[in-house]
């Protein structure tokens, strides 16, 4: 494994902070390097405040949330070529991703392919880290610079599993060279929901292999982290990274925040306070790891353990976002709550993609966008959920306003043009609902 760049402490960019984050950044200030959603950003378009940040030197890692590495079918090629882009544009020195599914159906199962719109968690079972390390292979290969890989938070445990968190991140490692980007929230989180102890986590997981860390903030809510990324780090998270850094000093430690963005200020106390945790680490002498498992191949085929894994996660995620049977094993109240969370998670992402969406139907939009979403499953993208909601507005007649119908009814008209002949099925479908649409 090759030498991991160093990089400072970092904060991920976002264009409701971006005047802030390059007043924290260069030599004197707080921030050292900055990670962007990859999806968020266009190569030949980048943002004028990343390109100010690149001119002074400052590191920019894009960070992936569509891959679906964790899925049973292999990864997407465009949606490779697109990180790899990315990376290339933003010369940086790695890409990252996460060990998660978001979407499940399709060919592999013969059902219809649905897509969550979050990160979901793979099952730690021998099927899953088959895949798992085969799509990871074929990842490294398509994209230009060194892959690291995130631990993700979940709201549910998967029956069955075979291993441990560390166990199954150690055999990833051993097994690809991958690197990891460890999140001590989600190690948090996974120690409220799921009774993981992020200790025994960081005793079994290879330290040597970590990229970066992530440090973020949530909320407790019945018993339930949930991973917001809009409330400020809090102190448990700050003791797992101090555990972290006493076993490693890693290369990177980067502050997350995605809402509710507080001012400067406050984001450069939380910098600082991250800065104390590395400051103040003493790395002690590793331990004797914990015995791990060989991560020898499953007998079947690997088609046979990409069926196995499609059909177990489809099953999920039906559950999840089409309101079918809790596969057996789940706890019914989790699944419930991950559930709920998708669809809220889905309304946010649908009213940003869409703002005049929000704005037409004011207090209204929420209720109607989740009541939309309970028999609505998203299969395309939030851009095409954006425009199925405001289809199932006009065809329902709800709300019953005519002049928030009127203002629907035309942001539609403007948004769905005829689609390309190489999609003359749906194409048909679309005519077919603008017709029907016309008359209203």
């Amino acid at each position: 494994m090759e030498q991991i760049r160093q990089l400072g402490a970092g904060i991920g960019w976002r264009p409701e902070i971006a005047d802030a984050v390059e007043g924290m950044a260069g030599p004197s200030g707080r921030v050292d390097w900055v990670e962007v959603v990859a999806e968020n950003v266009c190569p030949g378009h980048l943002p004028e405040s990343l390109l100010r940040l690149r001119e002074r030197g400052v590191t920019v890692v894009p960070h992936g949330v569509s891959l679906g590495l964790g899925g049973a079918d292999r990864p997407d090629e465009q949606r490779l070529r697109n990180l790899a882009e990315r990376a290339e544009a933003l010369g940086a020195p790695l890409v990252t991703e996460h060990i998660a599914f978001v979407r499940a159906g399709g060919a592999l199962t013969a059902s219809p392919q649905l897509e969550a719109g979050h990160l979901l968690p793979v099952p730690r079972t021998r099927d899953a880290l088959d895949v798992l390390c085969e799509n990871v292979r074929i990842a490294q290969d398509a994209l230009p610079v060194p892959l690291a890989l995130e631990n993700i938070a979940a709201l549910i445990n998967w029956p069955g599993e075979e291993m441990t968190e560390g166990q199954f991140l150690y055999d990833l490692v051993d097994r690809t060279g991958v690197r990891l980007l460890i999140d001590v929230a989600n190690l948090h989180t996974n120690h409220v929901n799921r009774g993981e102890d992020p200790a025994k986590a960081l005793d079994e997981l290879p330290v040597e292999a970590i990229a970066y860390v992530h440090v973020a903030g949530g909320f407790e809510r019945d018993g339930v982290w949930h991973d917001s990324h809009a409330h400020p780090v809090p102190q448990q998270v700050l003791d797992i990274l101090a555990d972290l850094v006493s076993r490693v000093t890693p290369p990177g430690v980067l502050l997350e925040r995605d809402e509710n963005f507080p001012e400067p200020g406050e984001l450069e106390r939380e910098l600082g306070a991250i800065r104390g945790v590395l400051e103040k680490a003493e790395v002690r002498a590793p331990e004797e790891a914990a015995p791990v498992s060989e991560g020898e191949a499953v007998a079947e085929a690997e088609s046979t353990a990409r069926q196995r894994l499609g059909l177990a996660q489809a099953a999920l995620l039906s559950a999840l976002v089409g309101g079918t049977p809790v596969p057996e094993g789940f706890d019914r109240v989790r699944l419930g709550v991950q559930a709920r969370a998708l669809a809220a998670k889905r309304a946010d992402v649908v009213g940003k993609v869409a703002p005049e969406l929000p704005e037409i139907l004011g207090e209204s939009y929420r209720p109607t966008f989740l009541a939309y979403a309970q028999g609505n499953p998203m299969t395309d993208g939030y851009r095409r959920d954006a425009l199925s909601f405001a289809e199932h507005v006009l065809l329902t007649g709800r709300p019953e306003d005519p002049d928030v119908q009127r203002e629907v009814r035309a942001w539609w008209l403007e948004r769905s043009g005829p689609a390309p002949l190489s999609q003359r099925p749906a194409a048909r479908l679309a005519r077919a609902t603008r017709r029907v649409l016309l008359r209203r």
